[in-house]
């Protein structure tokens, strides 16, 4: 809650001209829920939260409820939505209204809701703090622009080649630019852009910052993203895979860890690779629960058709040092720049639970001293130099479930809601009609 209080920040808005305030809050996929405040009615909403069905955590793209424990069984109860007014900031595209991100609590207990991405976060945060620790986050995402094709969708300004260009090359409507310059305004720390690998596929920069506000940064660029494409007539996507011709869209977490004085404690210059042994077992952590992060940072059926040789998307469980072949890169900034790149997530992860698996991972490496593997020497993607990652979300699911150690820390509550939810969209997915199958069997079967 910020510091100042409800009625001056209602009487500072009102100056600004903002009469309209949006609460927003992440489901367990990462989509944006919330609702419009009418600005006198803040105070009131500042202190009792609005309600909403605890089911929309439990809702499919499709719009369709999953029965996970705690929702349909119990009569489809309210959870209470309480705005983080610290969050406040004006939307540049959206005259007139501020926005801010909600936690969410139980009204029967007054605790945090398990399955709340954000209070997953945060819990996975306060577990490394009793480390003395605190982790620091820089995400990356990818994601594709699309335009309009009749009744569907294809890659906007599509052209080969225009791989790390800038300007109106590979973006005749400016999008990069005029993103930039729109999202500086929304103060979530973006920082640069281009034109990425493939057709129609942008990344946008974050800065890096505390673990809980680089995952909220990421989650309201995201939203940002998406909004902005829709006011021109546009959809981006952070589908991991959304076409068979072109790669996918990653999402990489650079992480560091940083003590009370502010000093990052994974730089030793005296030592091997100028790595301290925090920074080894940091690395141990996320080697020895990569198989389970699966479940996390490749959330989703689509996530694994991402993977596979000649891909650059890892799917191997190995670590180097500036080698963009591993799983995990060590970037060769040393010093206060010294951190880990985990390079497995796609972008359609939640970078609230994309991010608490990893603080977790650290936690657990940097507790139990866990030394790492020998780094990768060469390209990789050999397996006779390092074991395959789960390949599809069923087996990503399970090497979560088996995780007992990772699940403790994230908490058992939010795994049983995440595991209902996940296996049940597997098997929606398995008794779904794809156009692959009509294609290959329907003429000559």
């Amino acid at each position: 809650m910020s510091a100042e209080s409800v009625e001056r920040i209602v009487e500072r808005l009102t100056e600004q001209g903002i009469d309209v305030v949006r609460v927003g809050y992440p489901d367990l996929i990462g989509t944006e829920r919330g609702k419009d405040v009418l600005l006198e009615r803040l105070p009131e909403v500042a202190e009792s939260g609005v309600a909403f069905c605890r089911a929309v955590y439990h809702t499919s793209p499709q719009g369709d409820t999953v029965a996970v424990p705690g929702g349909l069984d119990l009569g489809l109860p309210d959870v209470c939505i309480r705005p983080d007014l610290s969050t406040l900031v004006e939307l540049p595209w959206e005259p007139g209204v501020a926005h801010c991100l909600g936690d969410a609590y139980d009204p029967a207990t007054g605790l945090p809701l398990p399955e709340s991405p954000r209070s997953v976060t945060q819990a996975a945060a306060a577990r490394l703090a009793e480390l003395g620790l605190t982790g620091v986050v820089g995400p990356e995402l990818e994601y594709f622009l699309l335009e309009p094709d009749g009744a569907g969708w294809k890659r906007y300004d599509d052209a080969p080649g225009n791989v790390y260009v800038t300007g109106r090359k590979g973006d005749r409507g400016s999008h990069v630019l005029r993103s930039l310059r729109t999202l500086r305004r929304l103060d979530i720390g973006v920082t640069m852009g281009n034109h990425e690998y493939s057709g129609g596929q942008f990344e946008i920069n974050l800065n890096h910052s505390e673990a809980t506000d680089a995952a909220d940064r990421a989650f309201r660029f995201k939203s940002a993203v998406k909004e902005l494409a829709r006011h021109d007539g546009l959809m981006a996507t952070f589908m991991a895979k959304p076409f068979n011709d072109e790669g996918g869209s990653g999402f990489h977490a650079h992480i560091s860890c940083v003590d009370g004085d502010g000093r990052n404690v994974f730089a030793d210059p005296a030592a091997p690779y100028g790595l301290s042994a925090t920074a080894l077992h940091a690395i141990g952590g996320v080697h020895a629960h990569a198989s389970a992060l699966a479940a996390l940072l490749n959330p989703t059926i689509n996530s694994y058709k991402r993977f596979g040789p000649d891909t650059l998307a890892p799917w191997l469980n190995d670590w180097g040092l500036d080698n963009r072949s591993a799983m995990l890169r060590v970037p060769p900034e040393r010093g206060a720049g010294t951190r880990l790149e985990v390079r497995l997530g796609d972008a359609s992860a939640n970078p609230y639970l994309g991010i608490a698996g990893l603080l977790a991972a650290v936690y657990l490496g940097i507790r139990d001293r866990v030394e790492p593997p020998a780094p990768l020497e060469g390209y990789g993607y050999d397996t006779a130099k390092a074991a395959v990652l789960p390949m599809s979300l069923p087996v990503a699911l399970d090497a979560f479930e088996a995780d007992g150690e990772l699940i403790e820390v994230l908490g058992k509550e939010f795994a049983a809601s995440y595991l209902a939810y996940k296996r049940n969209e597997v098997e929606r997915f398995s008794q779904s009609v794809t156009d692959w199958e009509f294609r290959e069997y329907a003429y000559h079967l």
